[in-house]
């Protein structure tokens, strides 16, 4: 399978459309009162990759059948893949303007029906790589050469679908199958590893059949080389980047805070954590991930 994209774009340009996303989310959000800051801040890296200089679309035609598939099924997270979608040219970046108001087809969770370039519509996490395993089965008996994506969460690890899922993955040797997990270490209900612990997650996918890389999911060079391992791959196997990333990493008073798992930024707050999105990604302090 041959990706028309990858590699070809700056690290420089990535790292922008990654603060390009955190600002969008933190400028949507005050339009619906409410957002998704930390959730959506921790896979920015990941998402500017995947569009920007991995996946194989093409704007001008959603529908093209070759196309790469991408499920997030941490849904909650759409508010920063809206913009990235309007960025390629999929809709008007003014009609994001309406988010999550009467009639608008941005909700707080996506719907495939209503958005230009979806290919899932979120709801109840755990659902998303059921959903990915018959895409990429789909596509193999169709005979078609996209690559399915997938972006899990890791506090939706807890539910029996997603292994049931991933067995299935294994056993069927889905080569067109990638899994991105977000290992932020928070859900809603607190610790990850405190509400039902994932690890040792890689020895877990490797159990059930699958290739797995463990990359800093922050770090722009180690996503891209990890996305180029999937090139080089020749196992037949499922693939899947488990990336360590910071919920709520680029805005201090947000890393590894259970506050802000849903927020509102207002006034001179709104006005702060722009500024500090505009200069860029600080080293973490020591206790932010503790």
């Amino acid at each position: 399978m041959t990706r028309t994209t990858g590699g070809n774009v700056s690290l420089e340009v990535l790292e922008d459309r990654a603060k390009f996303i955190r600002k969008e989310t933190v400028r949507l959000s005050r339009i619906a009162g409410a957002g998704h800051y930390s959730s959506t801040f921790s896979c920015a890296e990941l998402l500017a990759s995947l569009y920007y200089d991995q996946m194989r679309i093409e704007p001008t035609q959603p529908d093209w059948p070759e196309r790469d598939r991408f499920v997030m099924s941490k849904g909650h997270a759409a508010i920063g893949l809206y913009p990235v979608l309007a960025d390629l040219g999929y809709y008007d970046p003014s009609e994001l303007d309406t988010y999550t108001r009467l009639g608008s087809n941005f909700g707080d969770h996506p719907d495939m029906k209503k958005v230009r370039g979806l290919d899932f519509s979120s709801g109840s996490l755990g659902h998303g790589l059921s959903v990915g395993v018959g895409m990429a089965l789909a596509g193999r008996m169709q005979g078609h050469n996209f690559c399915t994506y997938v972006m899990l969460g890791d506090g939706e690890l807890s539910e029996g679908q997603i292994w049931e899922a991933v067995n299935a993955a294994g056993h069927f040797k889905l080569r067109n199958l990638v899994v991105l997990v977000d290992v932020n270490g928070l859900s809603i209900d607190g610790h990850t590893e405190d509400v039902m612990s994932i690890e040792p997650l890689g020895d877990r996918f490797a159990a059930f059949g699958w290739d797995v890389q463990r990359i800093d999911g922050h770090d722009l060079t180690a996503i891209r080389d990890a996305f180029a391992a999937l090139e080089r791959a020749d196992s037949g196997k499922p693939q899947v980047i488990i990336a360590d990333t910071v919920k709520g990493r680029g805005v201090a008073r947000m890393e590894m805070s259970l506050d802000w798992h849903v927020g509102n930024l207002v006034g001179e707050d709104y006005d702060d954590v722009m500024a500090e999105l505009d200069a860029g990604l600080k080293p973490i302090e020591p206790e932010a991930t503790q």
